[in-house]
């Protein structure tokens, strides 16, 4: 990061509702308009979200927090939840589940996945200017 990141409004909390999710994203998109010019860049934006905000409904439990933020050069994205790092009858832990991590992994300049027992958060990065190089 080129300096310190600021947050674009306040997180936004909300439980595990599929409504709340997709009002939710839409904020995201309508916060990162304001230092991303690139309306590619957005659909990416608000598509990454969807998926982390989607996977933390289903997977998290408690308080869902989104928080948008930038340092000008940056945009961060971050989905934290209350729940630990769940895990299915064959102990696969949650990070497996579904295309959500994919979609990230191929969007994003960078993103992590911490997990504890009291949080999980998901967070990514993209170059606010758009200046993504084409993949080949």
């Amino acid at each position: 990061m080129s300096g310190r990141m600021e947050r674009l409004g306040e997180p936004l909390g909300f439980t595990a509702d599929p409504g709340e999710g997709r009002r939710a994203r839409r904020t995201v998109r309508e916060r990162a308009a304001k230092v991303v010019g690139d309306a590619s860049l957005l659909d990416d934006v608000e598509l990454m979200s969807a998926e982390a905000i989607a996977n933390a409904i289903l997977h998290g439990s408690g308080l869902i927090r989104v928080t948008v933020a930038t340092d000008g050069r940056r945009l961060r994205v971050e989905v934290a939840d209350d729940g630990p790092a769940r895990t299915d009858v064959h102990r696969r832990r949650r990070i497996d589940h579904g295309r959500g991590l994919t979609v990230i992994d191929a969007l994003a300049e960078e993103w992590g996945l911490e997990q504890t027992t009291r949080r999980t958060q998901l967070w990514f990065e993209v170059d606010a200017a758009g200046a993504r190089l084409a993949e080949i």
